[in-house]
């Protein structure tokens, strides 16, 4: 029989008690590690390389999605443990992702747990885009999270100033700083505010409260200035987009 060792991370003590209680019916699965936050179980999984993790999403500073943006998913089996609606079970079903929707009963779990141990496919999902696709309509990113090494960032949302596309990688430039985060540039899109945010290029989504003004740049191109004196091509769609928005803030 083979042994897995898990992980388990929630922000409420009822709830991990509850899944010991049922992982414990299982004596070819140790617990390795419990965190009661996104913080601590990015460390722990670092520590422990666990074979299966349940995992909260509705925690403070560091969602269940950030965690699992963080963490290094390879042989990693994931059972999201959630009380997200079902509009959002509809996403985590097309993902072909493992969930527990509290509160569950131990058919439940037994039926998520049998999924994960025989089909690791959790790995093999973008965290950022479904994050995106299993929050609710009219809901956006608050915050971005960065990896560099050890190293966490929390971006504020409100504090981007543009985002620029590099290979397979998006720079984020906020607050006179530029951070590198390996995700599309329209994976970020999608969790960005439409309304605040615009895709001003294929290469460039710029916060609009940063856009001071629109230059002609050469016979048929334009450059957008930001307050911070940054110069960043616009397209001809871009163009019409951003046009559209800032009248509409007007």
């Amino acid at each position: 029989m083979r042994k897995w060792k898990a992980m388990v991370v929630d922000d409420e003590e009822l709830a991990r008690k509850l899944l010991r209680e049922m992982i414990a019916l299982h004596p070819e699965i140790e617990v390795a590690a419990e965190c009661g936050n996104g913080m601590d179980a990015v460390k722990a999984a670092a520590e422990h390389k666990p074979d299966l993790l349940f995992l909260d999403i509705q925690m403070p500073k560091l969602t269940g999605f950030d965690v699992l943006e963080l963490v290094d998913r390879e042989k990693m089996a994931i059972i999201f443990v959630t009380a997200y609606d079902q509009y959002a079970m509809k996403a985590f079903d097309v993902h072909a992702v493992d969930y527990l929707l509290k509160p569950y009963s131990r058919e439940r779990f037994e039926a998520a747990l049998e999924r994960a141990k025989n089909q690791n496919t959790s790995k093999n999902v973008d965290a950022a885009e479904l994050a995106a696709a299993a929050r609710p309509a009219g809901q956006f990113a608050e915050r971005i999270v960065v990896k560099d090494g050890t190293k966490v960032t929390l971006i504020p949302v409100a504090k981007l100033d543009y985002v620029e596309a590099t290979d397979d990688y998006v720079s984020l430039a906020s607050e006179g700083r530029k951070h590198l985060k390996q995700q599309t540039i329209s994976g970020l899109e999608m969790s960005l505010d439409p309304a605040l945010f615009v895709r001003i290029h294929r290469s460039y989504v710029v916060n609009l409260e940063r856009v001071a003004r629109i230059e002609p740049y050469g016979k048929d191109s334009k450059v957008a200035v930001l307050t911070s004196g940054v110069r960043l091509p616009v397209s001809k769609a871009g163009y019409a987009r951003l046009k559209e928005l800032l009248e509409e803030k007007k």
